[in-house]
């Protein structure tokens, strides 16, 4: 068997594959290994927090309905705001991955042909370290752009109205509608419509010197003051 030449290449085939395993699967097991996977808790950072702050602020009625009224000491408030936007995210990319979003949109961007230029920073492993990578959606193709650094390069109520009603921002768009994301109309985002802007806010958001976010700053909308009602 190992003088004809199927032999030979039944053995060549058999060594690669197990050059192949061990290269992409063994070791970088091994050099992973004692680093825990993220939680969506962990994940809350002042960008996104930005963000989710900014949805409660345009769209106060959906946001009460879905999520009741906040607390108003300041630190049961913090605490509040940060478990609800680590739901919210789970929420996000459950809804993401059901709709199928990744069939048109990788979430990787590449060392070839620029990419670096059109859609910011090459991605490494690091980024896909947390529970909201898995499985990591990589793409095979893109018929709509990259997102893995979409997150804060368009306002909230851009995305909810691209998700309404794409060609309405992008004449031609093969993108489908998703009216079920709302309650009638893009201003009134439901809490699967705030699940999926909040993920898709989040993509990019953990890049120290990302430039499309304002600098954040704790204040999560206005405590009411209880006086002013009597005036």
């Amino acid at each position: 068997m190992l003088e004809s030449k199927a032999g030979v290449m039944l053995l060549a085939g058999l060594a690669f594959f197990t050059l192949a395993f061990v290269s992409n699967a063994v070791v970088p097991l091994l050099m992973y290994q004692d680093q825990r996977e993220q939680t969506a808790e962990q994940l809350v950072n002042g960008n996104l927090r930005y963000q989710f702050e900014d949805l409660a602020r345009r769209y106060p009625d959906s946001f009460e309905k879905a999520y009741g009224k906040p607390p108003e000491e300041v630190v049961e408030r913090e605490k509040w705001f940060n478990q609800k936007t680590a739901d919210t995210l789970r929420l996000g990319r459950k809804l993401y991955v059901g709709e199928a979003c990744w069939h048109c949109h990788s979430q990787f961007v590449r060392p070839v042909s620029n990419e670096e230029q059109r859609w910011r920073p090459v991605s490494r492993s690091i980024e896909y370290q947390n529970e909201l990578q898995r499985p990591v959606m990589f793409g095979t193709r893109r018929v709509g752009p990259d997102l893995s650094r979409e997150g804060g390069r368009r306002s909230n109520d851009w995305q909810a109205v691209h998700l309404f009603k794409p060609t309405s921002l992008s004449e031609g768009s093969p993108m489908p509608e998703y009216p079920w994301f709302f309650d009638g109309s893009p201003d009134k985002p439901n809490a699967r419509g705030l699940a999926i802007l909040t993920y898709i806010q989040w993509l990019g958001s953990w890049l120290e010197s990302y430039p499309y976010y304002e600098q954040y700053t704790p204040a999560p909308l206005p405590v009411e003051d209880p006086s002013s009602e009597s005036q």
